[in-house]
């Protein structure tokens, strides 16, 4: 497995070890790829999901655009990933109902010194999208966190920083 895949998986399980709000909102959330810069990932539509109308709450893709901006800032081989200064989803059709599966991309267009700018697009599994958004975090004072790793430019192996295998 490569090698940015393998340290992408490992900060969202630090995310999921905190037993915060990506825990109670989507713990099988599951990474499926990752590249510097792009991560795919996937997430079973559960019942406390919903909003009352019986499909996917806005606040579920709203959530899943800010964890997933994060994920796209770890996937260059930040482990902390900033704080959230910016963010917005547009919702194009609805993402779907118990038992569905949100298909998601993450991208990140931008990594300065002080800002990261990251682009979320969700497809349902017809492949139609479903909604996309943006997040912009300030990473100023990530860039030089000790559990940081230097990633090959495919993302293949650690040049720098220790590579902790979490599969």
């Amino acid at each position: 497995m490569a090698a940015c895949l393998r340290f992408t998986r490992r900060v969202w399980q630090s995310f999921v070890v905190n037993k915060g709000h990506d825990t109670q909102c989507f713990p099988n959330l599951v990474v499926h790829d990752a590249k510097p810069g792009i991560v795919n990932a996937s997430l079973k539509i559960e019942s406390y999901n919903l909003n009352r109308v019986g499909v996917s709450h806005g606040g579920l893709v709203m959530s899943l655009t800010d964890t997933l901006g994060s994920l796209a800032v770890a996937s260059k081989g930040y482990w902390m990933t900033g704080v959230s200064t910016d963010i917005g989803t547009s919702f194009v059709k609805p993402a779907g109902r118990p038992g569905d599966i949100l298909y998601m991309k993450a991208t990140l267009v931008g990594l300065g010194k002080s800002l990261a700018y990251t682009r979320a697009e969700f497809t349902n599994a017809a492949g139609e999208l479903v909604a996309y958004g943006y997040h912009t975090k300030y990473v100023g004072k990530s860039s030089d966190h000790p559990k940081n790793v230097k990633l090959s430019e495919d993302g293949e192996k650690v040049t720098e920083g220790e590579d902790l295998d979490v599969d």
